[in-house]
């Protein structure tokens, strides 16, 4: 009888071709409607006319609201980008910690208080109040063509701060800026 000897360099083979064929876990997405405390989830999106509130909770990708929902987000921790197109509301506060970006657009109002931003802070054609107040970002504050009135005071921002088209012109003050102010932000 003969028994068949594999090398250890085959071995090696199969088990990287093994590897080679299993395919890479995709990350879950998490539907809120209601509240989620102190867990932690891959992605989250808050689906079309839902509330959701996140207290402590930590995002380890994305969240997106979606048309006409709200999101209100307390002292959370987001890898990745927070965005709400046609959103109703968007307020992320107290703590929070955001590693990429905060993006509203063509929704309603909007909050970032108190609050840590890697990249940038943007809104952009919403209809209702939106403030941005006492945060730390890490790229620039950018404000374009907003109808329900602006305040943005005493953030310290490492890139610009840029507003226009914004009616009524944004109010506030006491802003750090390390790039430049312009356009209708250029006295805050």
């Amino acid at each position: 009888m003969r028994i068949a000897r594999s090398s250890p360099a085959a071995a090696g083979l199969v088990a990287l071709a093994g590897l080679a064929l299993a395919a890479p876990a995709a990350a879950e997405e998490t539907t809120c409607r209601g509240a989620i405390g102190t867990a932690t989830v891959d992605n989250l999106r808050v689906p079309q006319n839902a509330t959701c509130t996140l207290d402590r909770t930590v995002v380890k990708g994305t969240v997106e609201v979606e048309r006409a929902a709200t999101l209100n987000a307390r002292g959370v921790r987001v890898n990745g980008n927070v965005q709400g197109e046609n959103a109703r509301n968007v307020n992320i506060t107290a703590g929070s910690d955001v590693g990429g970006s905060v993006q509203v657009k063509q929704g309603g109002g909007a909050k970032v208080l108190d609050s840590s931003i890697t990249a940038d802070i943007q809104y952009d054609s919403n209809r209702s109040l939106l403030e941005a107040s006492r945060n730390r970002v890490g790229g620039s504050i950018q404000v374009v063509k907003n109808t329900g009135g602006v305040r943005i005071a005493s953030n310290r921002v490492n890139g610009n701060l840029q507003c226009k088209e914004n009616r009524p012109a944004p109010t506030g003050g006491g802003n750090v800026v390390q790039g430049n102010k312009e356009d209708q932000c250029a006295r805050l």
